[in-house]
């Protein structure tokens, strides 16, 4: 299996936030990183859509 083509800068950021080494990270089949992508986006986007308003729907008597 060959290295996953990304660059240096995007390998070392994903090792980071993933919490896996870079060589581990270099070789992980690309389906397991792209899971492991949406992973984190989804837990970085839960968290910050708790500090948004709920809905902007109008009041009572507005329309």
């Amino acid at each position: 299996m060959k290295p996953l083509q990304i660059s240096p800068e995007t390998a070392v950021t994903l090792a980071k936030q993933l919490g896996v080494p870079l060589e581990h990270l270099m070789h992980m089949p690309q389906h397991i990183l792209l899971q492991k992508i949406a992973e984190l986006s989804k837990k970085q986007s839960e968290g910050t859509t708790g500090s948004e308003p709920e809905s902007q729907a109008p009041e009572k008597g507005e329309q």
